[in-house]
């Protein structure tokens, strides 16, 4: 249920405020008997001021009601404050909370929420719940003791009248609450549609060179023409209710002003009720009422909060598929064999038909160079992503150095890898903070001395700050070539145990290509290398190339041993070769 998950989220994370909130409440209350006491004292100032002529009293009284009024107005003030920080320190918690958890995540959660609807959730979501607990301390907590209280003091004014009070509020509560049900259905579909917004606009932004490319842009406008539309469908339905509510608040409260005038105008002309009672009495219906008003509103945004938090839970309650060890190797054994083995390794993805590797094994020692080459879809990208954990697993085992990677405390294991993925990745910075993101104390001579083996130097010398230099998020303001080798510069500047490369070549010259691997050999002569590519010419000189096809080895050797002996590795080399002649 979604208010269960509201509720859970708000006993999780509101704990550390406890005392807090208690100073809300206690203020809360001080402000809402104040605010009780003033139609009292207004009417004694009426009926033994104003009506009996003494000035003296009226003076006095009106002295008594100002400074009322002033503590009134500094612990309304106070219990705001307070209340606001709470709510923003509560939503400060959460945000990171969700953020540490999403950054837990594999990449198989994050493929099952997308990241759209994550972004919505660390930010949207978080945001509805932090409004909704801001405006409960503001509001909610006020609005109960003050409908209490109005009634009680009403009463006091007189009895007579009471009936308008227990029609009035049932009324108000009853129309406002069945408006406040109609609209939770669509607060769910709100949140569902800016996700949907989110996830056609970040790919429209992230592929805008495609859409121009293909001339595709009136196509993808009417994609977010037709999001935009449904989340404005959802919007509307909320807002014709929601515009609703107002009147339907405007026309109880007018007509129970009425009421009190009316009924109570007879029973001041009859002399059972006095003119100061009487506006006494109008005001503690107005405040009951507004009270009603009030906490009906916060109820109001208690469905739409409701489903935030639902949304919230969810993320925050999914175990990420690479769990942690309860107590992880940070030091493989002294006598442990030095190397990278993967042992008759089998990966499937949830309810996959076949599965992406099957029976996969080998052995590379430090030094080494291991070659992985297939066709599209032979797995080759899910066999690097097990050496760094970015999942586990289905079958077998990888171990690093005698020891499985799902025994390795995950620090210890990504400290020992250097990857460079499939699509390089930059994030918004210098070039230099980019380097330094595996290693923060790289000094500028590590940092020259990994763009001179990625051979990145050189154009990073001639842009006019050198490492100083800005780099957009993504790495949108280098061309493919440059951002391939930052990346590769980035791993290499961190001297992992394991470096491993997918694919990071193919958007280099032939030429560059092979200085780049001239240079990497004495580079890399210690430590064991992983490289995935197309191109034979990339890892012809390694020294074990695996051939998958469909996801099993059908070929494992050299450049010489595969050609004489596996017909999937020479028809690779083939073809290119074909193509390089033509």
């Amino acid at each position: 249920m979604p208010l269960r998950a509201l509720l859970h989220l708000v006993a999780r994370f509101a704990t550390p405020y406890r005392g807090t909130i208690a100073v809300v409440a206690g203020l809360q209350l001080v402000a809402t008997l104040t605010a009780l006491l003033l139609p009292s004292i207004n009417a004694d100032i009426i009926d033994r001021g104003v009506v009996l002529g003494d000035t003296r009293f009226i003076l006095r009284q009106g002295g008594v009601m100002l400074g009322v009024s002033l503590v009134n107005v500094l612990v309304t003030v106070a219990a705001v404050y307070l209340g606001a920080r709470t709510a923003m320190g509560f939503g400060r918690d959460v945000r990171s909370a969700v953020f540490a958890r999403v950054a837990d995540f594999s990449a198989r959660e994050v493929a099952a929420f997308g990241a759209p609807s994550l972004i919505t959730r660390n930010t949207n979501d978080v945001q509805q719940v932090q409004m909704t607990l801001m405006m409960s301390f503001t509001m909610l907590l006020s609005a109960p003791i003050m409908m209490v209280g109005g009634v009680i003091m009403a009463l006091r004014e007189d009895v007579g009248l009471s009936w308008l009070v227990a029609v009035a509020v049932p009324l108000l509560g009853v129309s406002v609450g069945m408006i406040a049900l109609r609209m939770v259905p669509g607060f769910r579909a709100i949140q569902e549609r800016i996700d949907r917004v989110n996830e056609v606009m970040r790919a429209q932004i992230s592929g805008i060179r495609v859409v121009r490319a293909f001339v595709r842009e009136e196509v993808e406008r009417e994609r977010f023409e037709q999001a935009n539309r449904e989340l404005t469908e959802a919007a509307l339905f909320v807002g014709r209710w929601l515009s609703a509510l107002f009147p339907v608040v405007n026309i109880v409260l007018n007509m129970s002003s009425v009421a009190v005038l009316w009924f109570g105008g007879v029973r001041v002309a009859q002399g059972a009720m006095e003119i100061g009672s009487l506006t006494a009495f109008l005001s503690y219906l107005m405040q009951i009422l507004i009270s009603v008003m009030m906490s009906t509103f916060v109820l109001m945004l208690l469905p739409r909060a409701a489903v935030s938090a639902d949304r919230i839970v969810e993320v925050l309650d999914t175990e990420p598929s690479v769990a942690p060890p309860a107590v992880g190797v940070t030091t493989p054994p002294a006598g442990a064999e030095r190397g990278l083995a993967f042992e008759r390794v089998a990966f499937s993805y949830p309810g996959a038909d076949h599965p992406v590797l099957q029976d996969v094994s080998f052995t590379v020692r430090p030094g080494e160079t291991l070659a992985v080459v297939g066709s599209t879809g032979a797995g080759k990208s899910t066999l690097v992503g097990l050496i760094a954990r970015l999942f586990d697993v289905t079958a077998g085992a990888v171990r690093l150095h005698g020891v499985d990677v799902r025994d390795y405390d995950p620090e210890a294991l990504w400290a020992r890898i250097g990857l460079v993925p499939q699509k390089a990745y930059l994030f918004s910075g210098t070039v230099a903070s980019n380097l330094r993101y595996g290693k923060p104390d790289a000094t500028e001579a590590e940092m020259w001395r990994a763009l001179e083996v990625a051979q990145a130097a050189e154009f990073v010398r001639e842009m006019p700050e050198g490492l100083e230099a800005s780099i957009a998020q993504g790495g949108t303001n280098v061309s493919g070539g440059q951002r391939q080798r930052l990346a590769i510069a980035r791993a290499l500047v961190k001297r992992p145990e394991v470096y491993v490369f997918d694919d990071s070549f193919s958007a280099l010259d032939v030429a560059t290509d092979a200085r780049l691997r001239a240079a990497l050999r004495p580079h890399t002569r210690e430590a064991i290398t992983v490289i995935v590519a197309q191109r034979v010419s990339t890892i012809q000189d390694a020294d074990q190339i695996l051939v998958l096809e469909d996801g099993r080895v059908v070929g494992h050797g050299t450049h010489e041993e595969l050609l004489a002996r596996s017909a999937t590795y020479r028809e690779i080399v083939m073809s290119q070769r074909q193509a390089e002649a033509a």
